[in-house]
């Protein structure tokens, strides 16, 4: 499941200790050796309190979480679209991963420069949107005239792309990314195609000061954030990248109390990890016996089969059937012969389309 979230940002807005903290808190390699790790990408174990509560139901021999990819892309000035600095490192980055989350200076530091010469969170997201849009547009342009001339020949798929075409050059040309276009359903699946760096899915990360991650409401920047993703309807995860340094070192109790002592309930990388799985589309199942209870992430619109297919080929080669009962059942019901015993638990066939916390025993045969 190789989908991964791409961290931007410019320079001197927290993106570098935020990665450093997504690499300390990393999954234990032993658990994933099928990853081969690149310096810039950064595998972390997805929290999910549904696995706690399901290794205190069944008491395995061991708990596997599932994991989740994030990647540090080349850092980005003004100009990128046209290879200033490392653009075309960014550019080409930015292409491999299926969501961005996009870190925003939301401190004043007069020790720490800023890029433009003062903390200004929306004039550095229009920075960076600008130049993904020039980018989209280069590629709009290119393409737009071979595609007309199909058109005007009535060619019925040149007619539909032409449109949808024609709907992004002038998205661009307001400087409005590709996912701001309302689309079709059917221009939906026309504009995928064309791989378009701003149609990718966006979350905000505002990056603030440790005095102020307790009360990030009191924060004029982040409130600005706030009204510039709304108007994108994206979401925005407010964290303190420094403290998530930190935060990143600890583990259990220690890292329970450095928590309280700062006034929040969780760190802000959990939620950005759970914000960022579920951006892309993941969602989890998991699989629960004496030998292990595991989670394991597939692409939401999944049918049982397919996965099947992701613990071992073999099990979609042969499946046969999926028993399964959702987390809330099965947690209602105290223990899976209980919830069989109510009812709850069903057997789907091939068109089962699998559900965020299904609890599933696969029957197959090779």
């Amino acid at each position: 499941m190789a989908l991964t979230a791409g961290i931007v940002g410019l320079p001197n807005v927290g993106k570098s200790t935020l990665f450093n903290a997504i690499t300390q808190a990393g999954a234990e390699s032993a658990n994933y050796p099928f990853c081969t790790i690149d310096p810039n990408v950064g595998i972390v174990e997805v929290p999910d309190h549904r696995l706690t509560k399901l290794t205190e139901l069944v008491q395995p021999k061991k708990t596997v979480p599932t994991a989740f990819e994030f990647t540090d892309i080349a850092g980005i000035v003004k100009g990128a679209s046209k290879g200033e600095g490392l653009g075309n490192k960014f550019l080409s980055h930015i292409r491999q991963v299926d969501a961005i989350c996009h870190v925003v200076r939301c401190f004043a530091d007069e020790n720490i420069t800023h890029v433009s010469g003062k903390v200004d969170p929306i004039s550095d997201i229009e920075v960076i949107n600008l130049e993904l849009i020039l980018a989209d547009m280069e590629s709009v342009e290119k393409r737009i005239g071979r595609v007309e001339k199909l058109s005007k020949q009535k060619d019925k798929d040149a007619v539909a792309e032409f449109e949808v075409l024609s709907m992004l050059r002038d998205a661009f040309e307001q400087e409005k990314p590709a996912r701001a276009v309302e689309f079709t359903e059917e221009q939906k699946k026309v504009a995928k195609m064309l791989h378009l760096l701003t149609l990718k899915p966006v979350l905000y990360v505002a990056n603030v000061s440790e005095d102020e991650i307790a009360n990030p409401a009191d924060n004029e920047y982040v409130q600005k954030v706030r009204e510039f993703a709304a108007a994108e309807n994206a979401e925005v995860i407010v964290i303190c990248a420094k403290v998530e340094e930190e935060i990143a070192e600890l583990e259990g109790e220690e890292k329970q109390m450095f928590l309280e002592e700062l006034g929040i309930e969780e760190s802000g990388l959990d939620q950005l990890i759970r914000a960022a799985y579920s951006l892309i589309g993941l969602a989890t199942y998991f699989t629960a016996g004496v030998q292990e209870v595991r989670a394991w992430t597939f692409i939401t619109g999944m049918k049982a089969p397919q996965c099947a297919g992701i613990i071992h080929t073999d099990f979609e080669r042969g499946f046969i059937r999926a028993e399964t009962v959702s987390y809330d059942d099965l947690l209602a019901a105290g223990s899976y012969n209980a919830a069989k015993e109510a009812g709850k638990v069903r057997l789907e066939g091939k068109e089962y389309i699998v559900k965020d916390g299904d609890v599933i025993h696969f029957r197959f045969n090779v």
